[in-house]
């Protein structure tokens, strides 16, 4: 591992919430096929790190970059290519209730620079495949259930082919069930195809249910646990 170049490298960062520091010198590096957790508990600075990584949150101290973008002094015009080439996935999935699915796929395609209709069509059908869905193309997402919504989220994330994926708490508006086959598709993408996925939780049943490398935000610090000596006590 230590002879391939990090996806993410963070140097003694600060991390801040609306001018409020959250988190004091953050050092990470994640690579290619890793499943890393942050967890913690609220307001611990885990989806700040998360905003960090993809701009909305300056980096005014350390150093930082995402690709190869240095997010310090990143210049505005450059965030949007930082953001198309990370794909992220919400807690309360974020669609455009107004469009089927298909539509709302084409719609961050268009958006992201695809021009060609068959190349576009192709694309929502392979990533519809991946998360199972290819019969609800043209459901509207109120005809769908909460599973369903995150699985078209992460159809959504992977359309331009990701190395990372950023997840919000993936889970935390599904019942234990439906988070299951959210976790299960999540890490099959992550092992089938080496996307490196980050993934803000509170649920510590996944973590031992699901592997991963572990960050635990506390105490305005975020620090890698060694394997297996994580033990939560987090209030949600």
């Amino acid at each position: 591992m230590s002879e391939q170049t990090p996806i993410i490298e963070f140097k003694n960062v600060d991390i801040s919430n609306s001018d409020t520091l959250v988190i004091e010198n953050l050092s990470f590096e994640i690579f290619q096929g890793d499943f890393v957790y942050l967890t913690g508990k609220v307001g611990s600075g885990k989806t700040s790190i998360i905003r960090t990584i993809i701009a909305e949150n300056p980096v005014t101290s350390g150093e930082a970059r995402v690709g190869e973008f240095n997010l310090k002094g990143i210049k505005r015009k450059q965030i949007p290519y930082l953001r198309r080439s990370v794909g992220v996935v919400f807690q309360d999935f974020q669609l455009l209730m107004d469009r089927s699915v298909e539509s709302n796929l084409e719609f961050v395609l268009k958006a992201t620079g695809w021009n060609d209709s068959k190349a576009i069509s192709e694309r929502i059908d392979e990533v519809l495949q991946l998360v199972k869905l290819s019969t609800k193309a043209h459901k509207m997402p109120h005809q769908l259930s909460g599973g369903e919504q995150q699985r078209v989220a992460i159809a959504r994330a992977l359309l331009n082919s990701p190395e990372l994926i950023l997840a919000d708490e993936p889970t935390g508006n599904l019942d234990n069930e439906t988070a299951k086959g959210i976790m299960d598709l999540l890490y099959e993408i992550n092992k089938t195809n080496r996307t490196a996925i980050i993934m803000v939780t509170h649920n510590q049943n996944l973590l031992k249910q699901y592997p991963g490398r572990v960050f635990l935000c506390a105490d305005n610090t975020c620090r890698e646990e060694v394997s297996g000596a994580i033990d939560l006590d987090i209030e949600i």
